[in-house]
C-alpha cells in the first residue's frame, strides 16, 4: 500500500514539474513599450530630454536601448535617479527614487535583451512645454547682453541687475530660471531687490558685476582692503526667488500661495560660470507666472547658515551647525541644503517650544553634483518659537574623491573649492502679516 502511495505521489510530482516550468517560461517578457517606458516617464524624462540638464535623452526606444546596460547598473547601485533623503524621515512630493519593483523591471529588461515590444502597449507621450517647465510665462526677464565666458581659468561670480519696471506689487506663483547656455552655467539664481535696498547699490543695471570676495556672508565692494574702512553689502538682504542648479525643479507654488515682488523692484541674477574648454557666451533668463488673485499665504525662502567655520586639513567628518528660530506660526513647504565638494551629510531638525524634537530631513550622503530640493508631501505647521536646527558634516580627507585639496584648511567662500553651509527652506506665512514681523534673514 505504501508503495502505491509513493508511486502516486511521484507521478504527481513529475506531472506538476513541467506545468510549473512551463508557467515560468510562458511569463511575458519585459519590454520597453509596456514596462520600461512608464518608469522613465515618471522618474527620468523630466531631465532626460532635449534642452534639459541631463546629457542624454530617454524619450524613445532608439535612444534608450543602447544604454540598457548602463541604466541597469545605475539603478542597481541607486546612482540614478538622484535622490538622497533617508526614507525614514519625511515623505516628499518630488521623491523620484525608484521602487524595488521598478528597479527589478529595469534590470530584467536589460538582462532579457532590451526588447522593444508591441507598439500598441506604449503609453501616450508625457506632455512637456517646449522651453519652459512652468508653461508660457506672463513675463520674461533676460540678461540685456551676453556674458563672454573664457575657455579656461577661474570665473568669479557675476551679478546682473534687471529692473522689473513693475508699477504695482505683483504676486508670483511660478518662476523658472533658464540658462542660455547649460554648457557653461554651473548654477544661476534670481533674487529680488526691493526699492531702496542698499545691496549692490553701486552696480549699473545690465552690467555684470564680478564678486571676488566674501566676508562673513557679505559681498565686498572692489577696492576695499584690510586696514581701511570696508564697504560691504549684505547678501542676506535680497529675497530669493528661484534658481537653476543641478537636479533642481522650478518654483511651482500651489493656488493660494505666492511670492511678492514689490513695485519698483529689480531682478538680480547671481551667475556661477564654469569654463568648458572653449570660449562661449550666455544670456540667462527668468520667467514668471503671476497668481490669478491675491494669495492667502506668502512664501518666503529663508536659510539657516554659518559663515565662521574653518575645516581642518584632512578632517574626515567635520561638523558645522546653524539654526533659525521662527517668530510666529509658520508652515514649512520645502528644504534645500547647499554645500560644496566637501559636503558629506546634512540634517534638518525642528525643536518645538515644548522641547520635543523631530528630524525633518536627513541626507546621509550629500552630493554636490545634484543639489536637490525636498518638497514635503504634506506641509508642516510649525508653532511660534520653533527652532530649526541644521547640522552639516564635511569630508576634507583624501578619502573624498571630489575633494579639491585635502592638505588645506577650508573656509566659507564663493568658489567650489571653498565651502558653504546654507540650509534653505521655503516657509509660508499669512499674506496679511505686517512686513515688519516677517521672518528676517539670520
Amino acid at each position: 500500500m505504501r508503495f502505491l502511495i509513493l508511486c502516486f505521489t511521484l507521478s504527481l510530482t513529475f506531472i506538476a514539474t513541467p506545468l510549473l516550468t512551463g508557467a515560468a517560461v510562458d511569463r511575458p517578457p519585459v519590454t520597453f513599450n509596456k514596462d520600461v517606458l512608464p518608469i522613465l516617464q515618471r522618474n527620468c524624462q523630466g531631465c532626460h530630454r532635449p534642452g534639459e540638464a541631463a546629457p542624454m535623452s530617454l524619450l524613445t526606444y532608439r535612444e534608450v536601448q543602447p544604454r540598457a546596460r548602463t541604466i541597469r547598473d545605475a539603478v542597481l547601485h541607486k546612482r540614478m535617479p538622484p535622490w538622497f533623503a533617508d526614507s525614514q524621515h519625511g515623505k516628499f512630493a518630488n521623491d523620484r527614487s525608484l521602487s524595488e519593483a521598478d528597479i527589478a523591471t529595469l534590470i530584467a529588461w536589460a538582462d532579457g535583451g532590451a526588447l522593444e515590444g508591441d507598439a500598441a502597449d506604449q503609453p501616450p507621450a508625457r506632455p512637456f512645454v517646449e522651453g519652459w517647465n512652468i508653461g508660457q510665462p506672463d513675463v520674461i526677464f533676460t540678461m540685456p547682453k551676453a556674458f563672454h565666458v573664457p575657455a579656461s581659468g577661474t570665473i568669479n561670480y557675476q551679478h546682473v541687475i534687471i529692473p522689473t519696471g513693475f508699477t504695482e506689487d505683483r504676486w508670483v506663483q511660478m518662476a523658472e530660471v533658464r540658462p542660455g547656455n547649460r554648457t557653461v552655467v554651473h548654477h544661476a539664481a534670481a533674487f529680488i531687490r526691493e526699492p531702496g535696498s542698499p545691496w549692490l547699490r553701486w552696480v549699473k543695471p545690465g552690467e555684470p558685476f564680478e564678486a571676488r570676495h566674501l566676508h562673513a556672508g557679505r559681498l565686498q565692494k572692489p577696492g576695499s582692503q584690510q586696514g581701511r574702512q570696508r564697504v560691504e553689502e549684505d547678501v542676506r538682504d535680497p529675497e530669493f526667488l528661484t534658481s537653476h542648479v543641478p537636479g533642481s525643479i522650478p518654483m511651482m507654488l500651489k493656488p493660494g500661495q505666492a511670492k511678492l515682488i514689490k513695485a519698483g523692484s529689480d531682478v538680480v541674477f547671481e551667475l556661477h560660470y564654469s569654463a568648458s574648454g572653449k570660449a562661449d557666451t550666455d544670456r540667462t533668463r527668468v520667467g514668471l507666472i503671476f497668481a490669478k488673485e491675491p494669495p492667502a499665504t506668502r512664501v518666503l525662502t529663508r536659510r539657516a547658515m554659518n559663515w565662521t567655520f574653518v575645516i581642518p586639513a584632512g578632517a574626515p567628518n567635520y561638523r558645522v551647525d546653524a539654526d533659525l528660530t521662527l517668530p510666529h506660526d509658520t508652515t514649512l513647504l520645502a528644504m534645500l541644503p547647499h554645500m560644496h565638494a566637501r559636503g558629506k551629510a546634512v540634517q534638518y531638525r525642528a525643536v518645538y517650544p515644548t522641547g520635543e524634537s523631530q528630524i525633518l530631513l536627513d541626507v546621509p550622503r550629500y552630493n554636490f553634483k545634484w543639489q536637490l530640493a525636498y518638497y514635503l508631501e504634506e506641509p508642516l505647521l510649525l508653532p511660534k518659537g520653533t527652532r530649526i536646527e541644521c547640522t552639516a558634516n564635511f569630508d576634507n580627507s583624501p578619502n573624498n574623491p571630489d575633494n579639491p585639496d585635502p592638505t588645506v584648511e577650508v573656509r566659507p567662500g564663493l568658489q567650489s573649492w571653498d565651502e558653504m553651509m546654507l540650509c534653505y527652506m521655503d516657509l509660508a506665512v499669512d499674506a496679511s502679516l505686517n512686513s515688519k514681523l516677517l521672518l528676517k534673514q539670520e
